[in-house]
């Protein structure tokens, strides 16, 4: 009998490792399949704007890329000049350490670099954009803390109001002109 159980279990075991494995990917609008796409089924999920995208930062040349991921879960990261002694006009990256999206309201921290870290509380808002993939369709607009770390853990924090606007995306066909 223990033979049986244990011929069983290696059988199953095989069929498993054997049984062909075939991908399972999200749906676009029209229902067809798309290789790598993440999205969820509810209505709720089809419904909602998609506020991921890469908008508009504090200086020229710096940005802040959004993406909504299920359950209101967002990830993303700030690109930045270096202000710091050490890394003044670097290009940094600072990616969120956590992330949430609540109705049409955003927060998120970032990670620390060079001493650096950032918490966002805010809400995205329709801008003046026309149409979806217009530059500033979707505002952000919240609190900004700069949180920056000295050498001996001190920490001193900086908030200021400000508004992000979403960068155009590319294939958005451009307005007529008109004559």
């Amino acid at each position: 009998m223990k033979i049986a159980h244990v011929s069983l279990a290696f059988l199953c075991g095989i069929a498993i490792a054997l049984a062909p494995v075939t991908p399972l990917h999200a749906q676009d609008a029209s229902g067809s399949a798309k290789p790598g796409d993440k999205g969820s089924t509810s209505s709720n999920a089809k419904d909602a704007p998609s506020y991921s995208g890469m908008y508009t930062f504090l200086k020229d040349g710096e940005f802040l890329q959004v993406t909504v991921e299920d359950a209101g879960s967002v990830t993303g990261y700030v690109s930045r000049f270096g202000d710091g002694e050490s890394d003044k006009g670097a290009f940094l990256d600072q990616f969120f350490k956590n992330g949430k999206l609540d109705g049409n309201k955003l927060r998120f921290t970032t990670e620390i670099v060079h001493g650096v870290a950032f918490d966002f509380h805010g809400a995205f808002e329709r801008g003046e954009g026309k149409n979806p993939g217009e530059e500033a369709y979707y505002l952000l607009k919240g609190t900004l803390t700069e949180n920056l770390t000295d050498a001996d853990k001190k920490v001193t924090s900086h908030s200021r109001e400000v508004v992000f606007k979403l960068f155009p995306q590319e294939g958005t066909p451009a307005p007529a002109a008109r004559n």
